[in-house]
Formats: C-alpha cells, sequence, structure tokens
C-alpha cells in the first residue's frame, strides 16, 4: 500500500472529523510512477480536507479509461452510501458525452434504462440538478421538474411538496401545469384583444359597479340584444379575460362603459341594481377559497383518473375488490346504474379503450368483456368505478355525501394520494 498524490478534486465533500481512514481505497499507479484514485473519491477528498497528510490505498491495475473508472467509482458509492442525485447524473452525463449510449450505460451501471435516460435529461438542466440536491428529491421527481425550469418560484414550491409531502406531489404538478397553460392563454387572449383596441380590465366588476355594463345585458332601443360585433365597434369597449371552472382556456367578459352605453342608446337590462350590494370581505374571501377549490378538483380530476387507469392496467388488482363490485352494485346502484344506462363511456377510456358510443352497436368494453373472459373482474371494477367516477364533479367537493366519502376512502385504501380537496369529500361526507 502507499499514500495517493493527484486525486482530483471535482467535489467538494462534506466535512468529516479527522480520524483515521479505516477502509483503504483503491488506486492505480501509471507509467510515470504517480498514483491515481479508482474507487473512493469521497473519502480522499474528506480526508485531504481534513488535514491528512496520507491514506492507506491498495494499489490495483486495470482499465485507466474515463467511462470505466467513472462507472467502476459510480457502482462503489452505490453499493456504500449511495450517491446523490448531481453526482449520478453527471456520471451518465459524462459516459453519454464518451459516446456511450443509453442502452450500455444501463448495463454497466446496472441501472433501469428509463432511469439511465431520465438522469441524462435532468443533466441538461442546472436548475433542477441543484434543486435535486438541495430537496433530496427522487430521480423521478426530478425529471418532472424540468418543465418548469424556467420558473424559481414553481420550481421551489414543486420541491417542498416533493420532499414534505410527498403524496401531494402529483396533484401539485397538475395544478402548475394547469396554471401554467391557463396563464398563457389568458396572456394570448389579452394581447390579442387590446391589439384590436378592448380597454383590458384587471378584475371582472360586479354586477352592483356602475362604471361597466356587461354585454349580456345591453339592448338597442327596440330591446334587441347589442351583439359583440357591434360592441367591437364602438370606442367605450372593455373587457376581462379569465377563466372558466375546469378549463385552461381564456374566457372573455365583454363590457361596455356606461357612458357608451347611453351614447349609442342602448339600455341595462339589470338597471344596473344588485339587491346584495358590495360583497363583505368575509364574502369575497369565500368567493376566493371557492374558486381556488374548483380549480384544485379540476386538476385532482386529471390526477385521480390517470392513477385510476394505471391502477386498473395491473394484472392483479387488490385482494377486496371482489366485494368492493359487491359493494358498489348495491351502495352505489342509483349513481353507477345512470353511467350504465349511457354505455360506460368513461369506464372504457378507463380501461384504455375507445370510449366512443354507436348507438345500435356493441361498445368497447362490451366486446372487451366478451374477448376477455378471464378479465371479468377487471371489466366488473372498471364499471363500477367508471360509473362513480363520471357523476363526480365540483359539487362532489362542494356537498360531499357519504357515499362520496365512501368512494374516495376506497381510492386511498388502494394506495391513491388524497389532494387536499379531495380530503374535504372524506372529511364532510
Amino acid at each position: 500500500m502507499g499514500g495517493v498524490a493527484g486525486a482530483p478534486r471535482a467535489r467538494r465533500p462534506a466535512r468529516v472529523r479527522p480520524y483515521p481512514l479505516l477502509v483503504p481505497i483503491l488506486a492505480r499507479r501509471d507509467d510515470t510512477g504517480r498514483v491515481h484514485v479508482r474507487a473512493g473519491q469521497r473519502r480522499t477528498l474528506a480526508a485531504r480536507e481534513a488535514g491528512v497528510a496520507t491514506i492507506p490505498a491498495y494499489i490495483v491495475t486495470g482499465d485507466d479509461d474515463t467511462a470505466t473508472r467513472i462507472i467502476e467509482q459510480l457502482v462503489e458509492n452505490d453499493q456504500r452510501a449511495g450517491v446523490k442525485q448531481s453526482e449520478r447524473v453527471a456520471a451518465f452525463k459524462q459516459l453519454a458525452f464518451d459516446g456511450m449510449s443509453a442502452a450500455v450505460i444501463s448495463r454497466r451501471t446496472g441501472t433501469k434504462s428509463a432511469d439511465v435516460k431520465k438522469g441524462l435529461a435532468v443533466a441538461e438542466s442546472a436548475a433542477v440538478t441543484e434543486t435535486a440536491d438541495l430537496y433530496a428529491l427522487t430521480l423521478d421527481q426530478a425529471a418532472v421538474l424540468i418543465e418548469f425550469e424556467d420558473d424559481e418560484e414553481v420550481l421551489a414550491t414543486l420541491s417542498m411538496d416533493a420532499r414534505d409531502r410527498p403524496e401531494h406531489f402529483d396533484h401539485s404538478v397538475q395544478r402548475a401545469r394547469d396554471d401554467r397553460a391557463r396563464a398563457a392563454s389568458i396572456a394570448a387572449r389579452t394581447e390579442e384583444l387590446a391589439g384590436e383596441g378592448w380597454m383590458i380590465l384587471d378584475r371582472s366588476p360586479g354586477y352592483y359597479e356602475s362604471e361597466h355594463v356587461r354585454l349580456a345585458y345591453l339592448t338597442t332601443r327596440e330591446g334587441e340584444p347589442v351583439t359583440q360585433d357591434a360592441l367591437a365597434a364602438v370606442e367605450g369597449r372593455a373587457a376581462f379575460v379569465g377563466s372558466s371552472y375546469g378549463s385552461t382556456d381564456a374566457h372573455v367578459e365583454f363590457y361596455a362603459t356606461r357612458a357608451e352605453m347611453k351614447a349609442q342608446g342602448w339600455r341595462d337590462r339589470s338597471n344596473g341594481q344588485s339587491a346584495a350590494g358590495p360583497m363583505t370581505n368575509e364574502q369575497k374571501a369565500e368567493r376566493r377559497t371557492l374558486i381556488a377549490n374548483n380549480k384544485a378538483w379540476a386538476s385532482a380530476e386529471v390526477v385521480r383518473r390517470e392513477w385510476l387507469g394505471t391502477f386498473l392496467s395491473r394484472k392483479a388488482l387488490p385482494k377486496d375488490a371482489q366485494q368492493w363490485v359487491a359493494l358498489a352494485l348495491t351502495q352505489h346502484r342509483r349513481t353507477i346504474s345512470r353511467e350504465l344506462s349511457d354505455g360506460n363511456a368513461l369506464a372504457a377510456t378507463l380501461l384504455g379503450l375507445d370510449g366512443a358510443i354507436s348507438y345500435g352497436k356493441p361498445t368497447a368494453i362490451e366486446e372487451y368483456a366478451a374477448a376477455h373472459p378471464t378479465k371479468a373482474l377487471h371489466v366488473a371494477v372498471t364499471v363500477t368505478l367508471g360509473g362513480i367516477e363520471a357523476c363526480t364533479d365540483k359539487g362532489t367537493w362542494r356537498s360531499p355525501s357519504r357515499l362520496d366519502a365512501l368512494y374516495f376512502q376506497q381510492l386511498a385504501a388502494w394506495g391513491y394520494g388524497l389532494s387536499e380537496v379531495e380530503q374535504i369529500v372524506v372529511d364532510q361526507g
């Protein structure tokens, strides 16, 4: 054994106590006699930081190419205490840079091919790589966050959720996706209308406000509704661009100023009055909560139905699946019967089939059930889940019933992570 010189300075290790190194590193001596680390780089750097002059090492022979050295160090570190995500993805990136394909990296490092591909994708984003280390994210979580690398605030929020509330991570990501899509649609529509000369309002005027009158309440002298084209032709036109429930598309409300309405001789069918008057601060807070939960429900629906599709694609269903079918057909009979009579469109979609209904012809799920007798339980579970799921909407969280609560409790028992708004159904149903 001998002392080691010339160890690389690529990574800075964590601080260590100045205790003697008990496990020797592996090193190789080159043609000039210089010793190079092959396995144990982090221990070497830690010893250097601690001011240790020499450490024990086994001098071995071996291939000196970069790829082999990286792979050996990666495997050796994995077998000890694991490596940071940044170290792992950096290793994958270097191996790919050296001309190694993802399949070869997978084979030589004993890593799943899908994980290698995710690692290579993460390696291209410095922000996500740094965040993955900071919040101790899994490779799967880090790969998902690539799409948000340009937004520091969202990246930090999602990373904290991944670390502190991993069961809600999928819901948080879907809400972020929906919020981004919604904001992009609103921005594009706002720019379009502003270019056409519309005054853009920063909020939707309340019915009690007198400065603007909604297009839906405007009529001509003759009592005919004022058209959007007619409003677009006048100077005092305004628009508020927002979004409606469950949609990421922009929704526009059109208005005329009251001065313009009078100039055109138009009339206000609402008489500009509201019996309720301005909302109180408490009512405004309730309204904000309502809107936020409606958006959260729409996002959760996407995650939930994706989870149901994955759940129903399993080769084996949970042991209580048969009992669930019996309970569903008895307790949820009214809900399920509605979807049964309409052709089980959502159930077919959850099973990965075409949910289109052609009256007079067998549905896709009927044909599937006939062609796959061994999948009878899967079909039965799918029909019951699809029937109940098709009847859920934003009203479910607003006024949850006992049966609604039982449905979401069952999903949670099977491993689905309830979002906050879905938890309301369980708590209040």
